[in-house]
């Protein structure tokens, strides 16, 4: 198993996992319109011995009221069914975690299960007064920082790029 950054052949790939992980193609387009946008700011895969890919992690640039701060989102965050439960998608999450602390981002954002994203730190975004435009995602929005003071003096509404619209 290899964990790295994604390469372009990694492309397929990524996309087949994805289609097979979530219940509608929605992710895997997702995926795909953010790195034909150029708004893929990090893809983490894992490969098997063969090169295939089993698991996957991407981040995409947020803005914070309008503003670039260097925050990023993670979404989305998938492992192949027969490698889940195994620890591969911490390895992947904190793989990124660490390529993007190393690239000078601020913070990351997620919308997901508090109890499983709470393990990498991530902690409630309402705590600092951040949200998203989706409604009832108050529990499931949360924020790890990378930088010390990225949360110092920050609030409101955390921007999705374009691509997201559709969600």
């Amino acid at each position: 198993m290899l964990i790295r950054v994604e390469i372009p052949v990694d492309a397929a790939g990524i996309d087949s996992l994805l289609r097979r992980s979530f219940k509608t193609g929605d992710e895997a387009d997702l995926v795909q319109q953010l790195r034909e946008d150029g708004l893929l700011t990090l893809g983490v895969v894992a490969t098997d011995d063969e090169g295939g890919v089993v698991g996957y992690a991407a981040f995409c640039p947020v803005e914070l009221g309008g503003e670039d701060r260097q925050w990023v989102a993670l979404a989305p965050l998938a492992v192949d069914e027969s490698l889940r439960r195994q620890g591969l998608a911490e390895k992947l999450v904190y793989e990124g975690l660490d390529s993007l602390n190393e690239f000078g981002y601020a913070a990351v954002v997620v919308l997901g299960d508090p109890a499983y994203y709470g393990r990498f730190g991530f902690k409630a975004a309402a705590e600092h007064n951040l949200h998203c435009r989706w409604s009832d995602t108050e529990s499931a929005f949360q924020v790890y920082p990378l930088a010390e003071d990225a949360l110092n003096g920050v609030s409101g509404l955390v921007e999705f790029p374009a691509p997201f619209d559709r969600f």
